[in-house]
């Protein structure tokens, strides 16, 4: 385990560049003083910004470059013009190079995963990536996975991403059996697409190490904690978070808009202001930012691309830790174990036959 926990930031990512990561980064430092930071991105941009931080200034090293990915370009097309020479792609490449411990970048998320997966591989075992983020609920947080890192999955992927998800589990949550449950439209085993059934039986009959599998769950059992990790594909996972976000900020409004309705209802408000306090801490998504790519060989995370420099620390917060309790690691291990399970039992149901 480093001493120092290296972070490559992508300077440049997100809707507001440095103006949000070089911040963030400051709040990071404070979090967690023993980080050290390589940032990539316009010079002329960050080092104003370094100036009036110097305690930051004194742990950074910034390394120049004139080409940052833009929010709305393809994958194709940002690695094809940002390859090389992009603060995403150099961000990234430090984690490959052994300069970084773990990247962390707010830009576009299709580009940021297609130079990920390109450059760093994938771990063995592991046929695609998958985004893993922390998911507030009312007994604490879960891990749901995955958030949109690609589109479909079959029986073999869902297995594997409640394997990847368990291990992140082990780490945030520090426990050893996490429980696992796979986003279905119903509890009932007979239901959801095949795929999904296909994975469920794998996890009851051949159930990976550190797993504890308790079955399908559903959209509504996300918020209540029921499992410590839920499995889905990228579309549903995508589209359940940004409906959540949405859900949250509807809420938000039809909140703020009843308080002012009256002045009892004001007077209400401030005699209840510490209550009102707590379920806005609770509901800043802010706390929960960042989202960590499992399956590449290497540590990558993604922050928002819209979130202040609060949001970013948070996402940096998630690299952080998954460097400091070798995330990396456990999930290899878990994957040897399971591969290596898998494989007696090919040959004890062999030679029974």
């Amino acid at each position: 385990m480093p001493q120092q926990v290296r972070i490559a930031l992508d300077a440049m990512g997100g809707d507001h560049g440095p103006s949000v990561v070089v911040p963030g980064a400051e709040l990071a430092l404070a979090q967690h003083p023993d980080s050290t930071f390589i940032l990539f991105g316009d010079r002329t941009k960050i080092e104003p910004l370094l100036a009036s931080r110097p305690r930051l200034k004194e742990v950074c090293r910034l390394v120049h470059t004139d080409v940052a990915v833009r929010m709305d370009e393809k994958p194709s097309q940002a690695l094809r013009s940002g390859r090389w020479k992009s603060s995403m792609w150099l961000a990234i490449d430090a984690v490959k190079k052994g300069e970084a411990d773990v990247a962390v970048s707010a830009g576009n998320t299709g580009a940021l995963m297609a130079m990920a997966k390109f450059n760093l591989r994938m771990l063995p075992g592991i046929e695609r990536p998958a985004i893993a983020a922390l998911w507030p609920t009312l007994k604490g947080s879960s891990i749901v996975l995955d958030l949109g890192a690609s589109i479909g999955a079959d029986a073999e992927n869902l297995v594997d991403m409640a394997v990847m998800g368990s291990a992140m589990a082990r780490v945030l949550f520090d426990l050893d059996r996490p429980s696992v449950g796979l986003l279905n439209i119903g509890a009932e085993e007979v239901k959801g697409l095949e795929p999904v059934r296909e994975a469920g039986r794998i996890l009851r009959e051949d159930p990976p190490p550190h797993i504890d599998y308790i079955g399908f769950v559903e959209g509504d059992d996300i918020g209540k904690g029921k499992a410590d990790v839920v499995v889905t594909e990228g579309f549903a996972g995508n589209i359940a978070l940004k409906t959540a976000e949405g859900t949250a900020r509807q809420f938000a409004d039809y909140l703020k808009s009843a308080i002012s309705q009256s002045l009892w209802s004001k007077i209400g408000y401030v005699l209840a202001r510490p209550a009102f306090r707590m379920l806005r801490e609770k509901m800043d998504p802010r706390r929960s930012n960042g989202g960590v790519f499992l399956g590449l060989n290497g540590v990558v995370i993604k922050s928002h691309g819209g979130t202040d420099p609060e949001g970013f620390a948070a996402a940096v917060d998630m690299g952080y830790n998954m460097v400091r309790h070798e995330l990396l690691a456990k999930i290899g291990d878990t994957i040897r174990k399971h591969a290596g399970d898998t494989e007696a039992a090919r040959v004890v149901s062999g030679a029974a036959s």
